[in-house]
């Protein structure tokens, strides 16, 4: 299936809800690869399955919240992104959303036709840890690298931003090995994904 590229419309929305329902998107996809004991899947893998399957059979997005983190991130986006074109150069094309047969994502640019942006805010102790280490914090590992493997892209610019801060930018590059064992895991997600369907529908 060819590349879906949504750019009409806007991130926390109602119609972005709805484009990204129903399929394992990028910002979750490290709970898609979580193990639990003796390297069986953990639960948070198993209620994430439970909540794609319950949009899938009642037809209803799950109920959406926002923290002060959430809010926080979303007002120094913008910010974040000015900063990053003006020391860098490059120019960002913001889109809503990229689906890629059954998986997606939302990044926060796309940059030329070889790299993307992801942007997160973090509070300034955490900020200091990162840019003390030059190193973008492991947790954002399965994003980003997803992210570059459903839009198909090279590289992508991780940057890490709080207003007053110095901006942190870690450029990742596509992890074929990692891209290739995460599409493992996405596919036998699916898989099970249908056959729970199938199986509540039963019922």
């Amino acid at each position: 299936m060819a590349i879906q590229i949504f750019n009409d419309i806007e991130q926390g929305t109602e119609e972005w809800f709805s484009v990204r329902a129903q399929i394992p998107t990028a910002s979750m996809f490290s709970a898609v690869i979580a193990k639990g004991r003796g390297g069986a899947p953990s639960k948070t893998r198993l209620t994430y399955m439970y909540k794609i399957a319950g949009q899938i059979i009642s037809g209803q997005m799950t109920e959406n919240f926002s923290t002060s983190a959430m809010e926080r991130g979303h007002v120094m986006e913008e910010e974040a992104r000015r900063m990053y074109e003006f020391d860098s150069g490059n120019d960002v094309n913001e889109v809503g959303f990229i689906r890629n047969g059954d998986v997606g994502c939302s990044p926060d640019g796309l940059v030329g036709d070889e790299g993307m942006i992801e942007i997160k805010s973090k509070a300034p102790h955490i900020l200091i840890s990162a840019l003390l280490d030059d190193e973008m914090p492991s947790e954002h590992l399965a994003q980003v690298q997803g992210q570059i493997m459903v839009a198909e892209r090279e590289w992508c610019d991780f940057v890490a931003y709080y207003t007053g801060m110095p901006m942190m930018v870690k450029r990742i590059y596509r992890d074929d090995e990692y891209c290739k064992n995460l599409m493992n895991e996405l596919d036998k997600f699916n898989y099970e994904l249908n056959e729970l369907v199938s199986k509540i529908k039963e019922l």
